[in-house]
């Protein structure tokens, strides 16, 4: 009996520290939670400080509390802070090789920061991956697709790659096709897409449309189509002149053919 109470007296001290280690950790996840939220929304509250910023801050500020939290568990149990800075710095050449991915990433995070070639909010394609930036954070950078779908991007990936960012400008360029029958009128055609286009509010007149013979094609005369408007405008633009330009050609006589082949009769 005596040999137990000596068993739950020796491990009473280790249990006592275990507890009070799973009461810091929780403190401490709740606090870095709590402190990152409100660094992200005081930063956000400035109209002068771009969002990105205060993701990329929240996130920092998330982490140091959590490294924190976890040298005051470590004490805890008797690892004084100066004995794991001693064997971190002892480790230092094996931690770098074994975190060089992720150092790298923090390392680029802060170069996007910097540099910003995105912000949150914008449409880019980063390497071939196209979306909406959602987040940028100390290692990774969040992207949402136009279906929905999330995507999460390493930031040394990203920073490593081509971006072309869609949302950089306040005005893009909205280049369209139109193809007519050989027969058609071609003069007409032009003025009937400049009559369109013109009739759009969204359409910009400085620079003004631009509507030029591009191609004879196999089936088609080419008709390129070159329209500034306001970046948020593209896709609706876009998708409303493809059709106001198909019922406006019916309306005018003009055709749009499709590709065919034409079977030659041998005589005799």
């Amino acid at each position: 009996m005596e040999g137990a109470m000596d068993q739950v007296s020796a491990y009473a001290p280790l249990l006592i520290n275990a507890a009070k280690a799973v009461v810091v950790l929780i403190i401490g996840w709740i606090v870095a939670g709590m402190l990152s939220g409100l660094v992200r929304r005081r930063i956000v509250s400035h109209p002068q400080i771009d969002d990105t910023i205060g993701g990329f801050a929240a996130s920092i500020v998330r982490w140091l509390v959590l490294l924190i939290t976890l040298i005051a568990v470590l004490q805890l149990f008797g690892i004084e802070a100066t004995s794991l800075v001693a064997v971190l710095g002892a480790g230092t050449l094996a931690i770098g090789l074994a975190l060089q991915g992720t150092l790298s990433d923090v390392a680029a995070g802060v170069m996007l920061i910097i540099f910003r070639p995105y912000r949150i909010g914008q449409f880019v394609d980063v390497g071939g991956t196209s979306g909406t930036v959602k987040d940028l954070n100390i290692f990774v950078t969040e992207l949402v697709t136009p279906d929905n779908v999330q995507i999460i991007m390493p930031n040394g990936q990203a920073w490593g790659s081509v971006v072309t960012n869609y949302s950089a400008h306040d005005t893009r360029r909205l280049d369209l096709t139109f193809g007519i029958d050989y027969g058609d009128d071609v003069d007409k055609a032009i003025q009937i897409i400049l009559d369109v286009a013109n009739a759009d509010e969204r359409v910009h007149k400085d620079p003004e449309a631009w509507v030029r013979v591009t191609n004879l094609g196999d089936s088609s005369v080419d008709l390129g189509v070159r329209l500034w408007c306001a970046a948020e405008n593209y896709w609706e633009l876009k998708f409303h002149m493809l059709k106001a330009v198909k019922e406006a050609f019916d309306a005018g006589g003009i055709s749009i053919p499709y590709p065919h082949s034409v079977e030659i009769q041998k005589a005799g």
